[in-house]
């Protein structure tokens, strides 16, 4: 009897394990499929853009250019939803002039193609191309993530220095280290680390993007704890400066003001 139920427990516990392997990637992206509009997100002053991706994607994504030689910022969001939901997150930049591309993933707010970590850094990597075709050099460019998308700017911050062409700053709203270590956290009973395909090794790379790095977290935040912020900004190089917001969690930050505050005294309106 004894032995009937540990094999009943461990098959139990492999067919989760199994599943949670087999269906990580719909654990991991959330995305809406429905096409936003900016003016209905309260953003009318963006207009649609089209991103071309290395795969032959074309990538549906918005974008305002900067006001009186502000620089750009490339806006990476997290993994649910779509750009559509990040009207109010980015008012406060388009406000203060700051040219503007929000970026939306394959797979994402009716566009083409599946997400995946390869998948999601060959947009990065459209995006990039694209600023640079408006004319924004790599000093004049801002990159900036919120979640799953600080993977993505870090990333891409590395991808520009191992080039030799260093973004401005490097902004990152509630980042994680890797997707191992905080599925590993939510998982403890699982073996993540071992099951992870996109793995979003940001601890790995951050001392690489040679520009200032700005990080925000909140404390409360039961997403991705802050405790995976502050290792990040440990493992980072200077110039380097760090917020930690009493009683925020994962998505009510509105630091936006130190941001622009940051932005300014870093890049303000250098040419």
């Amino acid at each position: 009897m004894a032995l009937t139920l540990i094999s009943v427990v461990v098959a139990g516990y492999l067919a989760l394990v199994g599943g949670m392997y087999v269906f990580q990637r719909n654990m991991l992206y959330v995305p809406n499929g429905a096409t936003p509009s900016p003016v209905a997100s309260g953003l009318p002053e963006m207009e649609v853009v089209k991103l071309t991706t290395t795969d032959g994607l074309e990538l549906s994504s918005w974008y305002r250019p900067a006001e009186d030689n502000r620089p750009t910022i490339v806006y990476f969001h997290g993994n649910g939803g779509h750009i559509g939901y990040r009207g109010d997150n980015v008012r406060p930049y388009l406000d203060a002039g700051f040219g503007l591309l929000l970026v939306s993933y394959r797979g994402y707010g009716g566009n083409p193609g599946s997400p995946d970590e390869e998948g999601l850094y060959r947009d990065s990597r459209a995006a990039m191309a694209f600023v640079a075709a408006r004319g924004v050099p790599p000093g004049r460019t801002v990159l900036y993530g919120e979640s799953l998308g600080t993977a993505v700017a870090v990333h891409a911050a590395a991808e520009q220095a191992r080039a030799s062409h260093p973004v401005g700053a490097l902004v990152l709203e509630a980042p994680l280290t890797s997707t191992a270590d905080v599925g590993a956290h939510h998982y403890p009973w699982a073996p993540v680390r071992w099951l992870m395909k996109d793995r979003f090794e940001s601890i790995a790379k951050i001392a690489e993007v040679g520009t200032p790095v700005f990080i925000f977290h909140g404390e409360r935040d039961r997403v991705v704890p802050i405790r995976f912020g502050r290792e990040l900004f440990e493992a980072a190089v200077e110039p380097k400066e760090g917020l930690w917001i009493p009683g925020a969690g994962h998505v009510n930050l509105d630091a936006s003001g130190a941001v622009i505050e940051f932005l300014d005294r870093r890049i303000g309106d250098r040419s």
